[in-house]
């Protein structure tokens, strides 16, 4: 099969990453978390003092993107790419449910979203890409050979979430989680600038029942189908 541009796009907790990981892994393709961007320049904003993000500190934010150094390098443990902001890795540090409450309102800013975008955009290579976010193939990559968007009900969501946290050490209360999701897809899916919507072609997948393995080899058939 030729090597293409796989887009994952979906609700807050759908489990887009790890199934991304999963897919790029068994294709040997390059894995990109768009989200991940997003989350970074927030944790970069909150290590700054720039919340609430008011006026003067979404200004001042949007003056210091020049200063914030976004990359990906593969976590030798792992076989995935970790994030680094400014060669330093924080892909553990994103995660957190203050970042979380924060990364919509990052994600809105026409600007911002912009400047990722554009970064977004030059990770396309000939070795295939494998990226998942919430405008990926609506705006990063509206030619993608393939885009996917994936949905589960918001209990099943909210529960996987809080396992993860909990599972990486994280003190959280499950209410806490399933308000953030819900409040997370309702700002991004009412933002004027590249909504969170189903792209135009997208192939649907519900996985409130599926598992990930159901899920990968689901779409190993499709692309074997397609391609």
């Amino acid at each position: 099969m030729r090597k293409i541009v796989i887009a994952i796009d979906g609700y807050a907790s759908t489990g887009k990453s790890s199934l991304a990981k999963l897919l790029s892994s068994h294709l040997n393709y390059l894995y990109i978390n768009s989200g991940s961007m997003y989350r970074a320049i927030t944790y970069f904003a909150i290590c700054n003092k720039l919340t609430p993000l008011n006026k003067k500190n979404i200004n001042t934010l949007i003056n210091l993107l020049p200063e914030i150094r976004l990359d990906y390098r593969i976590n030798l443990n792992t076989g995935f790419s970790d994030i680094y902001l400014n060669d330093n890795n924080i892909e553990n540090k994103i995660k957190s449910l203050v970042v979380s409450n924060h990364v919509s309102l990052v994600a809105e800013i026409p600007i911002i979203r912009k400047h990722v975008v554009k970064i977004q955009k030059s990770f396309q290579n000939k070795e295939g890409l494998v990226m998942d976010g919430r405008d990926i193939g609506s705006v990063v990559f509206p030619n993608a050979d393939l885009k996917l968007f994936l949905t589960a009900s918001d209990d099943i969501r909210a529960k996987r979430r809080f396992d993860e946290l909990i599972n990486e050490g994280y003190k959280i209360k499950y209410d806490d989680i399933f308000n953030n999701i819900i409040s997370r897809d309702k700002k991004d899916s009412k933002r004027k600038y590249s909504p969170l919507i189903i792209p135009k072609n997208a192939v649907v997948i519900d996985n409130s029942k599926m598992s990930i393995t159901e899920q990968l080899n689901f779409i190993i058939k499709l692309l074997k189908s397609k391609f």
